[in-house]
């Protein structure tokens, strides 16, 4: 069988077709691509990659990109930009970056995290969204596979045909559940009050329990109380995400309200 070559100008060598050149790399690497697909090798021992060791940096481009696009899927974008030195006080910045800084070591040992869930409470427009955004940024940046998804997206995406971006069922669960090493899983039973049905517990059942059984991380924001998660969940699946986790309470002034009262 013949070899397909293409010719360059000015008498140089023939390059094969296909072939893996330096620019080609490069180009991928800044695309975020697995160049160990391509077998092009890891860095050296001892190549400074800014993440742990089994982690090259087209993996942590892919990676950071992964959150990026979570945030962009979930419409909430605009929280990128959010870091723990951003947060006030009463958002619970320091329990966040400890949490996080366990998670990471977890992670740089191949053991599970100690503290699986982070559970952010707090009254509507306190900033707990901003502050569970905040840790995926800090945790995307530190190399974690972070993404963001709120509770009710996730089960609509698990309904045929209810995910955007074209993505199947399997792709939501594989995307959400399986892969993440933290998942960002925002407004917990949010608009569910006394929402009672096999579907919603059936599938929040198998992505915290997935998640528990792969020892994986999960942070959750809220603004109902035990009592009113219980409701939607039932009691079981609460004390499952109350075990081995932190409970943050975050309370604040509602940032969403008006400087003046609107005269209705």
């Amino acid at each position: 069988m013949s070899t397909l070559v293409r010719r360059r100008g000015g008498g140089r060598e023939p390059q094969r077709l296909f072939e893996i050149t330096d620019h080609l790399v490069a180009t991928l690497r800044r695309g975020g691509a697995d160049l160990s697909q391509l077998g092009v090798p890891a860095p050296a021992a001892g190549t400074d990659t800014g993440v742990w060791e089994d982690v090259s940096d087209a993996q942590a481009s892919a990676r950071a990109l992964a959150w990026t696009n979570s945030m962009r899927r979930g419409l909430h974008d605009d929280y990128l930009r959010w870091h723990f030195c951003d947060l006030d006080d009463y958002q619970q910045p320091q329990a966040l970056s400890g949490w996080l800084d366990s998670l990471v070591a977890a992670k740089q040992t191949k053991a599970r995290p100690a503290t699986r869930h982070f559970i952010v409470s707090g009254n509507i427009g306190s900033g707990k969204t901003t502050a569970i955004a905040a840790l995926g940024n800090e945790a995307a940046e530190r190399g974690l596979l972070v993404r963001f998804v709120q509770h009710s997206a996730y089960l609509a995406w698990r309904r045929p045909n209810g995910a955007p971006d074209g993505l199947s069922q399997h792709q939501v669960h594989k995307f959400y559940v399986e892969e993440p090493d933290l998942l960002i899983l925002d407004e917990l039973c949010g608009e569910m009050d006394s929402v009672q049905n096999d579907f919603v517990r059936s599938q929040t059942t198998d992505l915290v329990g997935s998640r528990i059984a792969s020892g994986k991380a999960t942070a959750f924001s809220t603004n109902l109380r035990r009592d009113g998660i219980k409701a939607v969940l039932g009691e079981r699946l609460v004390s499952r995400i109350e075990n081995r986790a932190y409970l943050a309470k975050v309370i604040g002034p509602d940032r969403r309200a008006p400087v003046q009262p609107l005269d209705w």
